[in-house]
């Protein structure tokens, strides 16, 4: 079926970023924007197929969002267990918003690219028998989590894939450059993308890379919110430099809230300690004030219910008794499980004045995860041609409304190899951008960014309704209007942010259902007649619009 144009606003933000002209050009046969698992996974598949490799990351190597996963990767991968079990989990926590055959290829690929990344060097925790040690987090029947260093599974897996990338030469990594914007050939065709490049010598400043194919796994979009567990480069570039160039986001409204975050008081701001979903598959349980378990009866697996349904049980609870968080009781795994198991977040609690061991820990919920971005096929290949996305950035259709617990390290391994499989014959013959017109060129002011983040939270966040999404969509149309003073990095993150923003509300307004982690309190139940597919947004000409995909089985009406 074809998408249809709903009744949302046109808005206009900018075409592109105004920047100074390149003052240093380079060449590479792929670009890879990102280092998390999925973009190191890309580089380090497509070395020995394609000449000239450059990974740009915007902090440091390990600075992404991936050393900060703490449970751990899901796979089928114990006894018992199968790819088809797999699936329906995945399925259940989509919410009818999944692609069947994008999660196939998930599931039934996902265990041998885990022993492929064991084989690499990654160093996951085993049983005194010394098989591979697995565990079970919410929305999963089986123990299927591989973990590293109890919860440091991120940090493993991310040195385990700098190690190998420090020893290919092919691969050639630029640090402290942020992807500004996508350069086109005359057919609309990737042909480069400019860089702004911090402390690179020579390449300090804005620069071009002439290239013939662009990958992007550059993360997601956290940082659109002011209570988040995204590290601060999280401030979707990568959607927006898509989107600019003409390719798709899709389910932008499907953002999920982890509800077990720590609390850390009403003036906390940014990035927050997450603890994991793992703590409660091992046994700790949400208690509120008064001490009562009130996920019992809620849903069959009470504490490990599916993650947008724990963060609508916490933010409900809070509503009803007035307090700003509820808390997680773990107090009776003792501390030599606590040490062995959970180092990494006790060290964290304890660091914050809470020692898990004795205390109750403060939680409620922040963002986690952006289960939609850049539409892509089974290949990770976009709707521009040469452009492609894979990880969080991306939008395979994996995880639907909502994602399962631990698939999205899964995934950036899985597409990732998908996208190195097919790009190398793929290749496009080198080309010239076409000149860059700068007639929707502009920036907003980074100076309206925490208003922005504080906007989002209120009006777009866990709570949704008509009412609130409304007014954010207002608010943000003024932001974009706060034009910069200046042409620096603030500037560009924070007009990534808006123009992202701007779409999340509009398909979070236009959405009027619950369904997964997209939970409106005016309308809320789930409505498979009329909002069965999903939410696309395009650009043209500087001018955001919006249109509704039906999924194959629906009829389409509204």
């Amino acid at each position: 079926m074809t998408n249809r144009a709903v009744d949302a606003p046109a808005r206009r933000v900018p075409g592109r970023l105004t920047a100074p002209d390149p003052g240093w050009a380079t060449r590479s046969d792929v670009v890879v924007i990102g280092s998390g698992i999925a973009g190191l996974t890309a580089a380090l598949r497509l070395r020995g197929n394609v000449d000239k490799i450059l990974v740009v990351t915007k902090d440091v190597l390990a600075a992404g969002s991936t050393q900060w996963a703490q449970g751990g990767i899901a796979a089928a991968l114990g006894p018992g267990d199968s790819p088809s079990e797999h699936e329906i989990d995945t399925l259940v926590a989509g919410a009818g918003a999944c692609d069947l055959d994008a999660v196939r290829v998930l599931v039934t690929e996902g265990p041998e690219a885990v022993r492929e990344l064991i084989a690499l060097g990654t160093n996951f925790d085993h049983s005194s028998d010394g098989e591979l040690s697995l565990t079970r987090e919410g929305g999963h029947h089986r123990d299927r989590i591989a973990h590293a260093g109890g919860d440091a599974t991120g940090a493993e897996i991310q040195r385990a894939l700098i190690a190998a990338i420090e020893q290919a030469p092919e691969i050639e990594v630029i640090q402290h450059a942020l992807a500004v914007d996508l350069l086109l050939d005359e057919t609309g065709a990737v042909a480069g993308l400019t860089l702004h490049v911090m402390g690179e010598g020579q390449r300090d400043g804005v620069g071009a890379v002439h290239c013939r194919a662009v990958v992007l796994a550059s993360g997601g979009l956290g940082q659109v919110f002011s209570q988040t567990t995204n590290p601060a480069v999280s401030t979707g570039d990568g959607m927006a430099v898509a989107l600019r160039a003409g390719a798709t986001l899709r389910d932008l409204e499907f953002v999920q809230f982890h509800p077990t975050v720590m609390y850390l008081g009403p003036e906390s701001r940014g990035q927050q300690p997450l603890i994991s979903e793992a703590v409660r598959g091992e046994g700790a349980f949400l208690v509120d004030f008064e001490g009562n378990r009130f996920m019992q009866g809620i849903h069959e697996l009470a504490d490990l219910a599916p993650r947008d349904v724990v963060a609508k049980a916490i933010t409900r609870r809070m509503n009803e008794t007035g307090h700003p968080h509820m808390w997680l009781d773990a107090r009776h795994l003792g501390r030599e499980f606590w040490e062995r198991r959970f180092p990494t977040i006790l060290a964290t609690a304890r660091s914050h004045g809470v020692d898990p061991v004795t205390d109750l820990i403060p939680v409620a919920p922040a963002c986690h995860y952006a289960s939609g971005g850049v539409l892509t096929d089974l290949w990770g290949r976009s709707d521009v041609p040469g452009l492609y996305a894979t990880g969080e950035v991306a939008c395979s259709g994996v995880h639907g409304a909502n994602r399962l617990a631990s698939n999205s390290l899964l995934e950036g391994l899985v597409f990732s190899r998908r996208i190195a499989s097919v790009l190398p014959a793929e290749l496009r013959p080198w080309s010239e951008p076409v000149a860059v017109d700068h007639r929707t060129a502009g920036l907003v002011s980074g100076s309206v960014r925490r208003e922005l983040q504080e906007i989002m939270t209120s009006r777009a966040g866990v709570l949704r309704g008509a009412v609130g999404l409304s007014d954010a969509g207002q608010l943000l149309d003024k932001l974009t209007g706060v034009a910069a003073t200046a042409v620096d990095q603030e500037s560009w993150e924070t007009t990534n942010l808006v123009t992202i923003s701007a779409a999340l509300a509009d398909a979070a307004a236009l959405r009027e259902e619950t369904r997964g982690s997209h939970w409106r309190e005016d309308f809320p139940a789930r409505d498979d007649t009329h909002w069965s597919g999903h939410f696309d947004v395009v650009m043209s000409d500087g001018v955001a619009t919006m249109a509704f995909a039906p999924s194959p089985a629906s009829d389409g009406a509204a």
